[in-house]
């Protein structure tokens, strides 16, 4: 079923895709601060983040089939009152193990609210234009590491690190409220399906590119999340940046990225999906060989230009992968959705916490990151991977 949205809920949308990178970037600044707190190493600080982003792909499974069942608007809810019953518990935690529990069941709630987005996305736009409405939703999602962290810093400094907890659970009840009052339903009526059958996965997991595009949107993730979760510990602990100045770092990346997510349909329009993702691979590349050479430099600069030129490329990738990922789902899409969340947040999530305690420096682990999309840029280049981007067959 495609419809014609409204601005408000187009603003509604927005605030849904919110919940996780606002979980994420706004308490980046007190990452120190928490493991000072808990005396524990950063690892286990930076455990915060990847267990979020595990319990959130996850979770998917379970919410893109209650998003096909009971509809968008519902678990958009459902994920918004327990995203914010678990702020206040971790807002309230005592312990490390505390506030891990805190953090995957936050990640529960993310969850909801990202599938329901995302399948209304697909609901309303249809299998062609999502992948560009989807870039235009990562590039508002762009905004929050620009802004986030510069709120974190400063709720931190003023009141604490639990502050973050607070402020994100204050967001998810005005988000409630505009969801209650705003959102209308655009599931596609359906009849007799078992929503939670094996064989609703076992279909989208057997659509070759599917499994291509959502493997290529895990490893373009992971990129992101082994550069937010070393960050802090890189600037600020190794090089002795101040958090002020942290901020600003991570502020500057943020803006290239929106910009790249905003410029990313405006190339598909032009180069069209394929060629899309070629340069975004391309650019990872360039960036892995850029953080491997600035690595004995040990200045911000030397890391944060090829995170730079790396969030570029991962805008590139995420918008048209995303997209292609989906387009050959129509009554299927809120499960799909959740699948290609589950690669994109907990393979991601595993894959850079297994790289994180192989005892690689965080450039070289950041850049080893940038580097395992090389094979992609040789499928895509083969019969099989033009054939891709030619035609989209509607199922």
């Amino acid at each position: 079923m495609q419809t014609t949205p409204s601005k408000v809920q187009l603003a509604a949308l927005v605030m849904l895709v919110f919940f996780s990178p606002l979980a994420i970037d706004i308490y980046l600044p007190a990452l120190t601060q928490i493991s000072s707190t808990f005396d524990v190493a950063h690892t286990r600080a930076q455990d915060t983040i990847t267990w979020f982003l595990f319990a959130m792909g996850v979770g998917q499974l379970f919410a893109g089939p209650l998003a096909d069942k009971l509809g968008r608007r519902t678990v958009a809810l459902g994920g918004i009152v327990i995203y914010g019953l678990s702020a206040c518990l971790a807002w309230a935690a005592q312990s490390i193990e505390w506030m891990l529990v805190a953090r995957l069941l936050q990640g529960l709630g993310a969850c909801a609210t990202s599938v329901a987005a995302f399948a209304t996305v697909r609901d309303m736009f249809g299998p062609e234009r999502s992948g560009k409405m989807i870039s235009y939703l990562n590039g508002a999602i762009c905004f929050i590491p620009a802004l986030a962290p510069i709120l974190g810093s400063y709720l931190t400094q003023q009141f604490g690190w639990r502050a973050n907890f607070s402020f994100m659970a204050g967001f998810a009840l005005f988000v409630g409220v505009m969801v209650v009052l705003n959102m209308r339903e655009t599931n596609p009526q359906q009849t007799n399906q078992k929503y939670f059958a094996l064989s609703r996965y076992t279909h989208v997991l057997n659509t070759p590119t599917f499994l291509f595009h959502a493997t290529l949107c895990l490893l373009a993730m992971g990129v992101i999340l082994a550069y937010v979760t070393s960050a802090p510990v890189v600037l600020m602990e190794n090089m002795g940046l101040s958090m002020n100045a942290f901020t600003f770092w991570f502020g500057l990346n943020a803006v290239f990225n929106i910009a790249a997510c905003l410029l990313a349909p405006k190339m598909m329009d032009k180069l069209g999906t394929h060629k899309t993702l070629q340069f975004g691979i391309v650019t990872l590349l360039v960036a892995g060989a850029l953080m491997v050479w600035g690595a004995e430099l040990q200045t911000p600069a030397s890391f944060m230009v090829p995170v730079i030129l790396s969030s570029i490329g991962f805008a590139l990738i995420l918008g048209a992968a995303a997209g292609k990922a989906l387009a050959p789902f129509g009554d299927k899409a809120g499960t799909a959705a959740a699948l290609l969340g589950l690669f994109q947040m907990s393979g991601a999530g595993l894959l850079v916490g297994l790289m994180q305690r192989a005892g690689l420096e965080a450039p070289y682990m950041i850049a080893l990151q940038m580097w395992l999309v090389l094979p992609a840029l040789f499928i895509l280049k083969s019969k099989v991977g033009k054939g891709w981007h030619q035609t989209v067959k509607i199922g």
